[in-house]
C-alpha cells in the first residue's frame, strides 16, 4: 500500500481524501493543516497535524495554493517523500521543474508537477494531438466555469473577503475572466479591481470585476474544456481533432493528483510533468491486464 500525506484541506484536499479512500492501493498517512485546533468531523478518523515531518508517508499530495507549491515540495522531498502538485502557472512550469529536479535527484525521490487537468491531463491530450498532426494549431478553450487558481489569486488581494473567478471561453483559445468579489469593510471596488487586473493570473486576459453581496450565491464548481487541433499528418492537410469534457473542477484535479502520486512510485528520481510519464503508470492493477483491456 502506498502511504499518502495530504497537504492542505481546501477544495482540492477534500476531494483527494475521497479519491484516496476509493483507491485500492493507497492508505492515508494523515492530513496537514495550518490550524489543527478545529478538526472537521470528516477527518476525525485520520491523523491531522500542522507539520509534515510528523507523518510517515511515501508521497505528499500538495493541495496548496500554486504559489506555495515549491516551498512545500522542497520540504517534502527533504523529508524523503515523493511529491505531486497541481501547479497551474503555465509560464513558470519549466523553472519549477528545474528547481524540484535538483532537489529530487539529491534526495533520490520523485516529483510530478502540474498534475491537475490543465496543466496535466489536458497536456497529455495536446501532446497526443500534436503527434497525430505535427504541423497545425491547437486551441484550448476553458469553461464556462470556476477557475480555482484564479479564485485563490483573487482571495489573496487586499480588501477581498471572498471571491469567485469564472472563465468564459471567447474562442480560439481566448478567454474572458468574470471575477465576483465580496469586499472587506473600508475597501472600494475600483481599487480592488485595479489590483486584480494587475495580477499575472489576469494581466493577459479581458477581466471584469463585479462586487456582490454573497459569493456563495453565484458559486458553481463546474468547469469544462473544448480542445480543437487542425493540422497536417505527413503531407495530408485538413486533419481535425476535437476533445470535450464537462467536469467538477476540484474532483477531477484530485483524481489526477492521486493517479500521479501512484506514478511517482514507478519513476527514477527526478522531476516530471505528466507528458513525460507513461499514462499506464497512473492506473492501479497488473500491467498486462491493463494492456489487454486498453490496447
Amino acid at each position: 500500500m502506498i502511504k499518502a500525506a495530504v497537504v492542505g484541506y481546501g477544495n482540492i484536499g477534500r476531494y483527494v481524501i475521497e479519491a484516496l479512500q476509493e483507491a485500492p492501493d493507497f492508505e492515508i498517512a494523515g492530513v496537514v493543516r495550518r490550524d489543527c485546533s478545529d478538526i472537521p468531523e470528516e477527518l476525525s478518523s485520520l491523523r491531522v497535524t500542522d507539520n509534515l515531518s510528523q507523518l510517515d508517508a511515501h508521497v505528499a499530495i500538495l493541495c496548496t495554493p500554486t504559489r506555495k507549491v515549491e516551498e512545500y515540495a522542497l520540504q517534502a522531498l527533504a523529508l524523503g517523500m515523493n511529491t505531486v502538485d497541481s501547479f497551474d502557472i503555465h509560464s513558470n512550469i519549466v523553472e519549477l521543474r528545474r528547481s524540484l529536479a535538483n532537489k529530487a535527484q539529491e534526495c533520490g525521490k520523485v516529483s510530478i508537477i502540474s498534475a491537475g487537468w490543465d496543466p496535466g491531463s489536458d497536456s497529455v491530450v495536446r501532446t497526443l494531438l500534436q503527434a497525430c498532426a505535427p504541423k497545425g494549431i491547437t486551441y484550448t478553450n476553458f469553461g464556462p466555469g470556476m477557475s480555482m487558481g484564479h479564485t485563490v489569486a483573487v482571495k489573496a488581494i487586499a480588501g477581498v473577503k471572498a471571491a469567485l473567478s469564472m472563465t468564459i471561453p471567447i474562442g480560439t483559445g481566448l478567454h474572458r475572466r468574470m471575477v465576483y468579489v465580496e469586499l472587506q469593510e473600508g475597501y472600494n471596488i475600483k481599487d480592488v479591481a485595479a489590483s486584480i487586473k494587475q495580477d499575472p493570473y489576469f494581466a493577459n486576459d479581458e477581466t471584469h470585476v463585479i462586487e456582490v453581496d454573497c459569493v456563495d450565491n453565484v458559486k458553481d464548481m463546474g468547469h469544462g474544456v473544448n480542445m480543437v487541433r487542425k493540422g497536417v499528418s505527413g503531407k495530408t492537410q485538413n486533419q481535425r481533432f476535437e476533445f470535450n469534457m464537462s467536469i467538477n473542477n476540484p474532483a477531477l484535479t484530485a483524481q489526477i493528483l492521486v493517479g500521479a502520486a501512484r506514478a511517482t512510485m514507478r519513476q527514477q528520481p527526478g522531476a516530471y510533468t505528466m507528458i513525460e510519464i507513461p499514462v499506464i503508470d497512473l492506473l492501479p492493477g497488473d500491467r498486462e491486464d491493463l494492456i489487454r483491456h486498453l490496447v
